[in-house]
C-alpha cells in the first residue's frame, strides 16, 4: 500500500464528492460533515457510476442506476438492488457485496489517500 496525494482540501465543498484515478484505481473522494472518505467509483452491483448517484442522510452514496445504496465511511451495503422493480430477479446471480474503502488523510491543507 502507498500514499499518493490527490488534491487540496478545499478542491472538495462539504457534502460533495470527487472522482480521482490513483495508481490505476478509481476511486471516489467524499467530503462529509466527519471529514473525508474515499470508496472506489464502481456500484457493486452492476458498477453503475457512484460520482452520478446522491449522498443521502449525510454519510451514505446511492447508485444512480439501481438505487444500491452504502455506507461511505465503511463501504457496508445499507440496502441492495431494488429499483427499477424487477431488478430484485438479477439480486439471486449478484449477491451484495461491500465497496472497497480508502484510508484518507488530510495534511498542511492537501489530501492523500493510501492505494
Amino acid at each position: 500500500m502507498a500514499r499518493y496525494q490527490i488534491c487540496a482540501e478545499s478542491d472538495i465543498p462539504v457534502g460533495e464528492m470527487k472522482e480521482f484515478a490513483v495508481n490505476g484505481e478509481s476511486l471516489l473522494v467524499y467530503h462529509l460533515e466527519g471529514g473525508f472518505y474515499a470508496t472506489q467509483s464502481r456500484c457493486t452491483h452492476l458498477f453503475g457510476l457512484l460520482q452520478k448517484g446522491k449522498i443521502i442522510d449525510g454519510n451514505k452514496i446511492q447508485c444512480p442506476w439501481h438505487h444500491s445504496c452504502f455506507d461511505i465511511q465503511t463501504g457496508e451495503v445499507i440496502e441492495w438492488a431494488n429499483y427499477p422493480p424487477g431488478i430484485q430477479l438479477l439480486n439471486i446471480v449478484r449477491k451484495e457485496k461491500a465497496l472497497k474503502t480508502y484510508k484518507v488523510t488530510v495534511e498542511d491543507g492537501k489530501l492523500f489517500v493510501d492505494v
